[in-house]
């Protein structure tokens, strides 16, 4: 990505990420990490949707449609809804690894507009690991997931304890996905972004 800032540049001493052996594969839906995450829960009406795959190494895919709710300019897709969409894929690479950890640096450039009812392609990959930072980059195409590159992201993601939304998270809703009987999805619900 060009002018990606100092910050989101992996250290000389950052290592390449390695997937999780539990971690789905390639191929398989990973799934909505928690019903009402704005990016890819289905209890969200006006939200994304993003349905993401599991991908080779430490990468993954995903799509979704650009509804008339999630306008900015008439007709255009918001650049915050395609923002919030690259930071879901990126988010949803860390269930390759296994880690909970939230976004700590996002930069997104915008190359060319979306409409709305288009579809974008995203592919998204970790690029690097150092102590409890994890690099990586996402892309968001339109036309295909061969078409033209409309959106660019890199991110740092943090990683976290679970105690980070326990002690931020509002109270209704830690208790209710701590009492979850579904413990895999009781672990996915505190997956990404706070």
């Amino acid at each position: 990505m060009s002018g990606t800032s100092p910050a989101l540049q992996p250290p000389a001493d950052a290592v390449n990420p390695v997937r999780h052996p539990d971690a789905p594969a390639p191929g398989e839906l990973l799934g909505a990490h928690y019903g009402q995450c704005f990016g890819c829960g289905g209890d969200q009406p006006h939200g994304l949707h993003l349905q993401a795959r599991a991908g080779e190494g430490v990468a993954i895919t995903a799509e979704f449609t650009v509804q008339p709710a999630h306008q900015g300019a008439p007709g255009l897709a918001h650049g915050g809804v395609l923002t919030a969409a690259l930071d879901e894929a990126l988010g949803s690479l860390n269930w390759l690894l296994r880690t909970i950890a939230v976004t700590g640096r996002l930069e997104t450039d915008f190359l060319r507009p979306v409409p709305v009812d288009t579809t974008l392609y995203l592919e998204a990959e970790v690029t690097a690991v150092a102590g409890r930072k994890i690099y990586s980059t996402a892309t968001g195409r339109i036309g295909g997931p061969d078409g033209p590159v409309a959106v660019r992201a890199d991110a740092v993601f943090i990683e976290v304890k679970i105690d980070h939304f326990v002690d931020h998270g509002r109270e209704q809703e830690i208790r209710a996905a701590m009492e979850d009987p579904d413990q895999l999805r009781r672990a996915r619900a505190f997956e990404v972004n706070p």
